[in-house]
């Protein structure tokens, strides 16, 4: 028997070895495990390049904006293939990036899109059992479910989806529901499917019938559980359970695509958007009916991204423009500290060890500082088109460019897969 003291002592050192896989997580849905962009891990990724800290590099069939989702040793992305008009499904192993298998959701005509949006750009999600997929079919939403083994376990059409714009839903996941954002140019809505069936359990409708891509956030605020989102020409606030609003503000533009954030140290949820007015709102989130005149912290039309979603990390709010302005704010105030020219962004942000990470259409990526102080920590180049946004896993990034997907970082322990 090993004596009390080196006892402790391997004790102590198979725990500091496994200190940053038991912070591991799984990023499971658009924007990660919070839908904020936020990576708790600490052992992630600063410095890369096309050749160097690449895990491995996957090339991708067909087209697609959305973003990788991972849960333990599996990666799950969506694409195009625009010659055969399918609409498919990846599974990839997330040690190798071999593909596992490739599932076709949808077969059917290609849409009418925005030049900048793709026949392939909502992020799916999976609560680990299931893998959930939006698409557009025709002038119907598409809501599907797969096993991790790709077999297809239900498939359900929600509602009417029509825009100019294209379609861009990304589902999100409560308790036993899927929730996924229907406004478009005509009847819009809300809608909820039963996690195991498909079957809607509720359906809001919304009120101004106008296009928007806004992905929800789901927070504990003001002593009840709210879902918010921007869109139909407002921001409003939700019970997720049965699609009742809250609080609604007017405004203050017409379409969006960026998600909102939180921060709970300012208590306020940031919004930014759109077309064709341009505001970023920090707005308190404890309001009932409409708030539009009372629960506005404070505005400001400088740093507005239509496309790219902000994060808010310790102090501060960071957001980039569409034409790529990189802007620091204070949180509580709106105080500006810098803003950066960094290159045109449709990618969101994403944060993990303290750091912001900026990444640009031309595939450069800027590690930034949050602070009064523009620090860049590192400047990244893949040498490849992104416009997908990050995923953070295990202390890898997985980054989806034009033509391949690459993990960044180093290769897991066999053991390591994430459980959260």
């Amino acid at each position: 028997m090993l004596p009390v003291t080196l006892k402790s002592a391997a004790l102590l050192s198979m725990w500091l070895a496994l200190a940053p896989l038991l912070q591991a997580e799984n990023w499971p849905v658009w924007r990660g495990p919070r839908g904020d962009g936020s990576s708790l891990e600490t052992q992630v990724p600063t410095h890369w390049s096309a050749a160097q800290n690449i895990a491995w590099k996957a090339a991708i069939p067909g087209v697609g904006h959305a973003s990788p989702i991972v849960w333990g040793d599996r990666v799950f992305v969506l694409s195009a293939l625009l010659d055969q008009e399918d609409r498919v499904l990846l599974c990839l192993d997330r040690k190798t990036g071999r593909i596992l298998w490739q599932q076709t959701v949808v077969h059917s005509p290609l849409e009418r899109k925005h030049t900048l949006n793709s026949f392939a750009s909502s992020t799916p999600a999976t609560d680990g059992q299931l893998v959930y997929v939006a698409f557009l079919d025709r002038q119907e939403m598409l809501v599907a479910a797969y096993n991790f083994e790709g077999r297809q376990k239900w498939l359900v059409r929600p509602g009417e989806f029509n825009s100019m714009h294209g379609f861009c839903s990304s589902p999100v996941l409560f308790k036993d529901k899927v929730i996924v954002n229907g406004d478009h140019d005509g009847d819009s809505y809300l809608v909820a499917l039963s996690r195991a069936t498909g079957q809607t359990l509720w359906k809001t409708p919304r009120e101004n019938h106008t296009r928007s891509y806004g992905v929800p956030i789901i927070r504990e605020l003001s002593g009840r559980t709210q879902m918010i989102l921007s869109g139909d020409k407002c921001v409003a606030s939700y019970d997720p359970s049965n699609g009742r609003r809250h609080w609604v503000i007017d405004g203050p533009t017409e379409q969006f695509v960026a998600s909102i954030v939180y921060n709970e140290r300012a208590n306020l949820l940031f919004m930014t958007g759109g077309y064709p007015d341009h505001h970023i709102l920090a707005i308190r989130p404890d309001g009932v009916g409409n708030i539009t005149q009372t629960h506005v912290a404070w505005r400001t039309t400088r740093g507005v991204a239509y496309v790219p979603s902000p994060i808010s990390i310790g102090d501060y709010f960071l957001i980039v423009s569409d034409q790529g302005f990189g802007s620091c704010f204070e949180a509580k105030t709106g105080k500006l500290f810098w803003q950066e020219r960094m290159g045109e962004h449709h990618a969101s942000l994403v944060s993990a060890n303290g750091l912001v990470y900026f990444l640009s259409d031309d595939g450069v990526t800027r590690v930034v500082k949050p602070g009064p102080e523009y620090q860049v920590i590192a400047q990244n180049e893949m040498g490849e088109k992104c416009f997908a946004s990050p995923a953070i896993s295990q202390g890898q990034i997985f980054l989806r460019g034009a033509r391949h997907l690459y993990c960044i970082g180093k290769l897991p322990p066999a053991s390591s897969a994430a459980s959260q």
